[in-house]
């Protein structure tokens, strides 16, 4: 694999022929799925009598018999797909699916469009298992992750074409309509195009001869939903956390559930019966999903992780309720892409707090179950919000002669979610508030006003972080002595004290003979001694290309200083910043021991050591807080275990770091 591809991972996996080729029809495949779910419930809704209720239960109907399938019979089409050869399931599900599709304008019945959505659906069950077999058989062991990051980007990313194609459809069949004198319903152009699309990617798989034959999923693999929903279950809800991670989450997709399934009903009178309003809101939701998947979590990046998710559902709520009250498509739009961009925030923020959270040998199932709600929660709100806007129907109040109030069920629906999803967010953030002391209105406002941070164009720069006894500078000699039988040029430093001012600042902040000092002054000591550092040591070593280890930096600087004494988090991270040069670590390694352990590994306490257990239960958990906002840059390593395991997961989370210095030094030279 050449460097190129290895950073760009689409890349990669995208130039093996047979791959490409199967994303070509998994990308056709998507789009036609997304593109169904616009044009059955358009056409539900106009087959249905002139009623707005029965309209909204007919659109109901389409969607809830969408997820019928799975609910009845996900194990037993599991079970099938296992038994029948990968090509052809692949092959005969999409043109199948294509064919079922082409009948629905032909024969164009309510009752059609019902049993079409279940024949569609349990054709889906049997091509998903097939499909994900194929994936691992067409690429390499070590492009597998790149290929998977691929299909589900492609079977998330098609939403958002799917809605501009349903637009243009509609808006163009008016066109072919008073020109040629056919096709006057843009929904059944939009379903001859997604039939159309099927067919072409089964023809397309067809064609792939690399598709070994044989069952889709290995007999290891074998087990049905209801034993991965049953399993996920359980832990999630004996978790506290996970509970409120995994209520967060599809709270989150079920708002766009409400805000798609009620797109006729939550606009004006004069766009409630015009099909692109439909697909305008289904993009802008997307859309928003997707920006907030890419983007939500680096904009706030002096939130904590923890706080993040639940601010992020509350807002999600509070644009809901908006969306509620406001009967203007433009309006609206705008209010449908905020209300996506919380959401893929919340959903990405909280998958990472899955991952840090689920222990290893539980993930698996907790992220199959969490993949399952979600898609329930989708399909299920999709269906129940037109269904609760038909039970409440039109209404009109006449306050007096002059003042008429009217709504109706859309708003209505729309605003109870809202609450209970306020209601979601604020338990969330409650219960996973890891910063009880600090107030989220001053982590706004660093994130807001932040300085950008600095990394270094050569050499790599690397940081030991941790609380007292922890086994920082152990680790730290450690990667300096491989690092240097390597032949790497390595500097190997610590903070406060590896300068000659340093050594004297090191000596009136640690001796316990200094007494007590005024927490500001201590502050200014601890700049004073990395401008210093910086300045002497680490800036001159990392511009001839070396590699930097330090035994502490700025996140000792921000734990000890911020929530250790106590100070303005916002006035010690300027501080820092401003004595750095806004400097930071390409990794800081964080080893992570309850202080009451490592209070036990050194005998003679300095001044830092001889305080409290519960400052530095508050520095650890600082600690863990800053590692949380930025992951990329973190490894967060359990210091219990035996130090050479340590030193090793180290040493490969540094590896990329280390490539992609060598590669900037080759193109200087």
């Amino acid at each position: 694999m050449s460097a190129a591809s290895a950073r760009r991972p689409a890349g990669g996996v995208l130039g093996i022929r047979a791959f490409r080729w199967l994303w070509v029809g998994l990308g056709l495949s998507s789009l036609g799925d997304w593109l169904g779910l616009l044009a059955l419930t358009a056409m539900a809704s106009e087959l249905a009598p002139d009623s707005y209720a029965k309209q909204n239960f007919a659109i109901a109907g389409v969607l809830f018999l969408r997820v019928l399938p799975a609910a009845l019979l996900g194990p037993l089409a599991g079970y099938v797909a296992d038994r029948l050869d990968r090509r052809w399931t692949l092959v005969v599900g999409d043109v199948a699916r294509g064919a079922v599709f082409a009948s629905i304008p032909i024969v164009h019945t309510l009752t059609w469009v019902m049993v079409a959505t279940v024949l569609i659906e349990a054709i889906t069950l049997l091509w998903l298992p097939a499909k994900d077999a194929t994936v691992p058989n067409l690429v390499p062991r070590d492009r597998l992750e790149a290929a998977n990051q691929v299909a589900i980007a492609t079977t998330y990313g098609s939403a958002l074409p799917a809605a501009g194609i349903f637009i243009v459809l509609s808006l163009g069949s008016k066109g072919l309509h008073s020109s040629l004198g056919w096709l006057d319903d843009p929904v059944d152009l939009a379903l001859w195009f997604n039939a159309a699309s099927f067919v072409v990617s089964g023809l397309i798989i067809a064609t792939l001869r690399e598709i070994p034959a044989g069952p889709a999923l290995a007999p290891e693999q074998r087990q049905g939903v209801w034993r991965v929903i049953r399993e996920g279950w359980t832990y999630a809800f004996r978790t506290p956390v996970i509970r409120g991670l995994v209520l967060g989450i599809t709270g989150a997709f079920a708002a766009g559930g409400v805000v798609v399934g009620l797109a006729r009903g939550c606009t004006s009178p004069t766009w409630a019966a015009v099909t692109p309003a439909t697909g305008l809101l289904f993009a802008a939701v997307f859309g928003g999903l997707a920006l907030g998947m890419w983007r939500g979590p680096r904009l706030l990046p002096a939130v904590s992780r923890r706080r993040l998710f639940g601010l992020c559902l509350v807002s999600v709520g509070v644009v809901l309720a908006g969306i509620a009250v406001i009967a203007n498509l433009a309006v609206v739009s705008v209010l449908a892409v905020v209300l996506g961009f919380f959401s893929g925030t919340a959903w990405i923020t909280g998958y990472t707090l899955l991952g840090l959270e689920v222990e290893d040998a539980l993930r698996g199932r907790t992220f199959a179950f969490v993949q399952t709600m979600i898609r329930l929660a989708l399909a299920l709100f999709l269906a129940l919000a037109p269904l609760l806007a038909g039970l409440i129907g039109e209404h009109r109040w006449r306050l007096n002669d002059d003042a008429v109030l009217d709504y109706n069920g859309a708003a209505i629906t729309m605003l109870g979610s809202a609450v209970a999803m306020v209601a979601v967010g604020l338990v969330a953030y409650h219960a996973m508030n890891d910063l009880p002391g600090t107030s989220i209105r001053s982590e706004l406002r660093h994130s807001v006003n932040r300085s950008h941070d600095v990394y270094a164009d050569r050499g790599v720069f690397v940081a030991f972080e941790g609380g007292e006894g922890v086994g920082k500078s152990t680790q730290a000699r450690l990667l300096g002595t491989a690092l240097t039988r390597e032949g790497y040029d390595v500097v190997l430093t610590h903070e406060p004290g590896d300068s000659p001012v340093g050594q004297r600042l090191r000596q009136i902040l640690l001796d316990p003979g200094t007494g007590a000092l005024d927490a500001r002054a201590e502050a200014l000591l601890y700049a004073a001694d990395k401008a210093e550092h910086v300045e002497k040591v680490v800036n001159p070593a990392l511009r001839r290309g070396a590699v930097v280890i330090t035994d502490r930096y700025v996140d000792s600087f921000l734990a000890y200083q911020g929530a250790g004494r106590a100070l303005r988090s916002r006035e010690v991270e300027q501080l820092a910043r401003w004595a750095t040069g806004g400097l930071r670590p390409q990794l800081t390694v964080l080893i992570d021991v309850d202080p009451l352990v490592a209070h036990g590994r050194f005998g003679g306490r300095d001044r830092l050591e001889a305080e409290p257990v519960d400052f530095h239960q508050r520095i650890r958990a600082a600690f863990l807080a800053l590692a949380q906002r930025h992951p990329e840059h973190y490894l967060v390593v359990d210091g219990n275990q035996p130090r050479d395991e340590i030193a090793v997961l180290v040493r490969e989370r540094l590896q990329p770091f280390l490539e992609q210095a060598e590669r900037h030094q080759a193109a200087d030279v």
